[in-house]
């Protein structure tokens, strides 16, 4: 059934190819991916159908599938097996964050990545023990790891863990790299909407460690 998912998704998408479109598409990745030149609501009204009869797979079928789908080059259809994996990811357990992060190291960019980041926070919401594995990401090699242990609580409000996300953002303060900074006022951000205070007060106390970038992030509606 994966192998049907993933030509179906085929079958869906090329056809609809437009070499014009995609052209800008690519400039604006900054020429890392070829793509079909397929906006957004059009891939996901062509792969409506696929993705409803995909309901049938479970934990391993979905991720040899995205695996499938991330092995051609086009973006389109990594955006396919992000969708196909953000539509089941009640199926997915902390057992298999290990292949969510391997697609996060492949073809690693901010779109893909922040996808993923959702998919994988919403296994680790779900499972509470799988924190220990963004604890380890935290200090992974790989910034988009990284990124993706910084941003995995966003959306959570109530459940975030305050204790963690502050601890997480001071450990990841020292770095220079755009996409981490920017991470971390993200995450703080993305709390500050339950939370001012708790957030307002944090800036304070770090505004010599946090970057000028992070504090603009995470401040914007405060």
């Amino acid at each position: 059934m994966t192998d049907t998912f993933v030509q179906q998704c085929r079958a869906a998408l090329a056809p609809l190819a437009d070499p014009e479109r995609a052209a800008p598409m690519r400039a604006y990745m900054q020429d890392r991916f070829p793509f079909l030149g397929i906006g957004m609501p059009q891939r996901r009204a062509a792969l409506r159908p696929a993705l409803a009869r995909a309901k049938g797979l479970d934990a391993e079928a979905l991720l040899g599938a995205a695996d499938r789908l991330w092995s051609w080059p086009e973006r389109e259809y990594h955006y396919a097996a992000i969708d196909l994996l953000t539509r089941y990811q009640k199926k997915l357990h902390a057992s298999d964050l290990p292949a969510l992060l391997a697609l996060v190291r492949r073809h690693a960019w901010w779109d893909s990545v922040d996808a993923l980041a959702a998919v994988i926070g919403a296994v680790v919401r779900r499972e509470p023990s799988a924190q220990a594995v963004m604890d380890a990401c935290l200090r992974d090699p790989d910034l988009w790891v990284r990124r993706v242990a910084m941003l995995h609580q966003k959306g959570w409000k109530a459940d975030t863990d305050t204790a963690r996300l502050f601890a997480y953002a001071r450990t990841l303060a020292p770095e220079t790299d755009f996409f981490i900074r920017k991470a971390i006022g993200w995450a703080l951000r993305d709390y500050a909407w339950h939370d001012p205070e708790a957030v307002r007060a944090f800036l304070a106390a770090e505004k010599d460690t946090l970057s000028g970038l992070t504090l603009r992030e995470a401040g914007k509606h405060l």
